[in-house]
């Protein structure tokens, strides 16, 4: 959404300002973010980046074929921005404005990454399973990197507009957006500086092949897209993570170290259970997988200060019983109490809320994670600041303090 003088009657309050533009556009744009998040998030495996390229295909023929915003056409006559009354009508004048958008999101976004908010999303690569099981909301967590990533987006497509003053559906189809997912998997998908690296090596031998190739060749063509695959398939081959962690080898990158403060206040603790009383009782689960029975009528307490032993062979439905234990799983049958209260049928994120989770036989460590960071996940619940504290640095005092309990 942008300021242009020959937008629709019912749009042309927005011309007054691109500023005001950009703030309804951002607007918008989360609720639309939200509602297609809503959709589509709740898919999986292959499944969710076919939806997002469905979307993509769709947004780019809808707005096409909208003649009130130009269609195909486009929007003409975008104002330029203006700062502290200084007119932004040149590339040269509006490349600073762009980088100090660009520094912000990589600052902000490091900065949630490395938060107790970070610490959920960046979990989410590990698998549902454990991050849910330490009071994770895995959905909201999917949700915020949906919203974020568009919100992003949004302001790229604002400075995009106001820098060429015109804008139309073309540079946002299919094509462009498997030359972003290029840039991310060149340059690191997993490291926020990773796809500053990608899109620069992407851009620039865009420039270079595109002036080169057809002199090799003898004729045009877009020749740039047969190299770019090929680039592809190296790059899976011989460097999965992307070229940043193997520019790090050669450029030591200081890393932001987490320090532990002595002095930080202890986080409240939860009232624990007097010795000797029953906190988990299992009665007589059952639970069938068609006509293979993986637990039969299994029953089970465990007291206050006491540990407690499952022991059988391989294949016989330990893992299946912890399973129903702790929310992974339901039951066909029987009951499953902690602290006397039934927690059969909820999911390990709520079992987590009312004091229970669990480890896994196989250590679900992340190996991009320090030790710290990763017991610190254990302590999710412990915390309560959200992703607005997080990027601007504003949970610093209960960061400490979970980190000091980890």
């Amino acid at each position: 959404l942008t300021t242009a003088t020959d937008l629709p009657g019912y749009l042309s309050w927005l011309a007054g300002s691109p500023w005001l533009a950009l703030v309804v556009g951002l607007v918008f744009t989360a609720v639309v973010a939200i509602v297609l998040g809503s959709l589509t998030l709740k898919l999986s495996g292959h499944f969710l980046p076919l939806g997002t390229i469905a979307w993509g295909i769709s947004l780019y023929f809808l707005f096409g074929t909208m003649e009130s915003l130009g269609g195909h056409t486009g929007l003409t006559g975008i104002p330029p921005i203006e700062l502290f009354g200084w007119t932004l009508d040149q590339g040269q004048e509006i490349y600073y404005l762009i980088w100090l958008f660009l520094m912000s999101a990589v600052f902000t976004t490091q900065n949630l990454l490395d938060s107790r908010e970070g610490r959920a999303i960046r979990a989410l690569k590990g698998g549902m399973v454990m991050a849910e099981a330490m009071g994770v909301n895995t959905s909201r967590s999917r949700m915020i990197i949906f919203v974020i990533a568009a919100l992003h987006a949004c302001a790229s497509g604002w400075l995009y507009a106001h820098m060429q003053r015109f804008v139309n559906p073309t540079p946002f189809g299919l094509h462009i957006g498997i030359e972003y997912l290029f840039m991310a998997v060149v340059g690191g998908a997993g490291h926020v500086w990773g796809a500053l690296v990608g899109a620069g090596v992407i851009t620039v031998l865009k420039q270079w092949l595109q002036d080169i190739l057809p002199k090799v060749f003898g004729q045009s063509g877009n020749f740039e897209v047969i190299f770019f695959g090929l680039m592809m398939v190296l790059v899976l081959h011989r460097a999965r993570e992307g070229l940043w962690p193997i520019l790090t080898r050669f450029v030591p990158v200081k890393a932001r170290r987490k320090v532990i403060d002595a002095n930080a206040t202890p986080l409240a603790r939860r009232a624990l259970p007097q010795k000797g009383e029953r906190i988990l009782e299992a009665k007589n689960v059952t639970r069938k997988f068609g006509g293979l029975v993986a637990n039969n009528n299994m029953s089970l307490e465990v007291k206050a200060g006491e540990i407690l032993a499952l022991i059988g062979p391989n294949g016989a439905g330990k893992s299946t019983m912890f399973n129903q234990i702790s929310g992974v799983d339901t039951p066909t049958s029987g009951e499953v109490l902690f602290r006397g209260q039934p927690v059969a049928g909820h999911d390990s994120r709520e079992i987590a809320r009312m004091g229970m989770s669990r480890t896994f036989q196989h250590v679900k460590l992340l190996p991009t994670m320090s030790v710290l960071e990763n017991v610190a996940i254990g302590g999710h619940l412990r915390g309560d600041k959200g992703v607005l504290s997080a990027a601007w640095r504003l949970d610093r005092a209960e960061e400490a303090r979970l980190l000091a309990e980890a």
